[in-house]
């Protein structure tokens, strides 16, 4: 396949109009090739390898493939379109005690999911689905590890999954709860979050509040503000002044995700050494996939996130019924007992969501 040349490109951006409300004949007269050269960068950015000045076979050495989708066995039939579940984790490896301390990560030992959402792609977009970490749901019967037993099916939270089972059995109780089949994973901690953040210049939000969180350390003015990697941070991570509690912090994560992925994808970062280097490496050096993830299978995650934050996709969060239901296990979100099936069964069907 023929390389782009980057200062070929960069040329093609130039010819655009500076604004993207700019005349609508320029734009008409070169819709294929916009297309062609959006994927060509793209992909450069996920498999960070021309702008990274590094190899295709480099980059894929760099995947830890740690995940086994298929460990527990008894899974649902492949649907139409691909699913990924993105996990991020409040792992703190690579992290020294004075980053810990500055990032208010600590707390509790051990990796636990601080974010969840399902991401689908198909013939109709690219659909993306939080999945808020104290959703009550069913865990699917498992070896307890600490006694040696078998446990039955039970109702926990969302995140107990990862906790009792890592990826595997979080990917289970996914697949068992929502009927879909989850093709691919991929998880980032703490540090390559906020690596990647700062590597690409910090990721520009726009708030509609102040909003001040002493557990996640956030400290933000309303209005527009660029955010650098501890502050992205501790605005995911906080929740506690959320109206709708998980479910709003949820809402923040996907904001800021594919907000994180179009400005990526810009060309004064696609096409700069001193930040797509290290953004390129920070993300292949923090992430964990599973086995049949590929730098192709990548590509394609990032660009259908980056196409959501470019209004060419769907935010959605899980229907719910009951929101901070106290339960055994602490107060819960449940989800919609007729609302929430529908939307799955879209998916798995891949037809535009109702909801």
């Amino acid at each position: 396949m023929t390389q782009t040349d980057p200062t070929v490109t960069r040329e093609r951006f130039a010819e655009r109009p500076s604004s993207r409300y700019g005349p609508r004949r320029a734009h008409a007269r070169r819709p294929k090739r916009r297309r062609r050269l959006r994927r060509t960068v793209l992909v450069l950015l996920a498999a960070a390898v021309v702008a990274a000045g590094g190899t295709y076979g480099w980059a894929e050495t760099r995947l830890r493939r740690d995940v086994d989708l298929g460990a527990y066995g008894d899974r649902p039939p492949p649907g139409e379109g691909t699913n990924y579940l993105i996990v991020g984790s409040d792992s703190r490896d690579g992290l020294s005690e004075d980053d810990v301390k500055d990032l208010h990560a600590g707390g509790g030992g051990g990796r636990r999911t601080d974010s969840m959402m399902l991401l689908h792609t198909g013939a109709n977009g690219a659909t993306m689905v939080s999945l808020p970490r104290d959703s009550w749901v069913t865990l699917p019967g498992r070896l307890d590890t600490t006694t040696g037993k078998i446990k039955r099916p039970e109702r926990d939270k969302l995140n107990a999954a990862f906790s009792y089972g890592g990826p595997e059995l979080l990917a289970h109780t996914v697949e068992r709860n929502t009927g879909l089949r989850v093709d691919h994973y991929a998880e980032i901690g703490f540090a390559g979050f906020v690596n990647i953040v700062d590597a690409v210049g910090g990721v520009r939000m726009c708030l509609d509040r102040d909003i001040k969180d002493e557990k996640s350390g956030a400290d933000l003015r309303e209005g527009c503000h660029t955010l650098d990697g501890r502050q992205a941070l501790a605005y995911v991570r906080q929740r506690h002044q959320e109206r709708e509690g998980d479910l709003g912090r949820s809402k923040n994560q996907q904001k800021l995700l594919s907000t994180l992925a179009h400005q990526a994808a810009r060309p004064d970062t696609l096409f700069d050494p001193t930040r797509i280097g290290p953004a390129a490496q920070a993300g292949l050096d923090t992430l964990i996939v599973d086995e049949d993830m590929s730098l192709r299978d990548l590509s394609r995650m990032f660009r259908a996130v980056q196409s959501v934050s470019g209004g060419h996709g769907r935010r959605l969060n899980v229907p719910v019924s009951g929101i901070g239901v106290p339960t055994s296990k602490g107060n819960v979100l449940k989800w919609d007992p007729e609302k929430a099936p529908r939307l799955f069964a879209d998916l798995r069907h891949d037809r535009p969501p109702a909801a």
